[in-house]
């Protein structure tokens, strides 16, 4: 039996919320949006690239931004030493080049797995505690929610055209 994307059913946003609860809504709003964009496809459909010349596909955006939340709130925030997921020292764009339709479930079980260990990671740090940053820069835990919100955002806007070129589905 072909594996499929399971369904998502997409966290409700608060309208009425402190700061920290109102980040942490609009970035597991987009993170459930991007694995809605998933949804009822097979490893195949997700690894297409369905928009040439481009090669970007659902299944690298999901890669991709396992890489980014294990960036930005473990690695870079907390210094946490742990490896990448899918990039390697000979290619830095394995997340988006080096895919493998067959591991598909395995690549979103990741994604959801390194969310639930970067919102337990930061649940007890304040959105004020900084960290050094690239280019003599300091940044603090809410940049990097503020930061992660876009990055997303950016992606499910791709996320859109690559699953409307791939079965015809629009909205969600």
């Amino acid at each position: 039996m072909t594996w499929i994307a399971p369904s998502i059913q997409r966290r409700e946003l608060p309208t009425t919320a402190g700061e920290r609860e109102m980040l942490q809504g609009w970035l597991d709003f987009h993170r459930d949006t991007l694995l809605a964009k998933c949804t009822g496809l097979d490893g195949d459909q997700l690894a297409r690239a369905s928009t040439p010349p481009s090669t970007l596909t659902l299944l690298g955006l999901v890669r991709h931004m396992t890489e980014v939340e294990r960036s930005w709130f473990r690695r870079r925030f907390l210094g946490e030493e742990i490896p990448d997921v899918h990039i390697t020292a000979e290619n830095e764009d394995a997340d988006f080049d080096d895919l493998d339709p067959a591991a598909a479930e395995a690549d979103l079980a990741a994604l959801r797995a390194e969310i639930a260990a970067c919102d337990k990671a930061v649940a007890d740090r304040g959105l004020d505690e900084t960290f050094p940053a690239s280019r003599g820069r300091t940044l603090s835990l809410r940049w990097i929610y503020v930061h992660m919100i876009e990055e997303y955002a950016r992606h499910n806007g791709h996320a859109d055209l690559l699953r409307e070129r791939i079965d015809g589905v629009t909205g969600a």
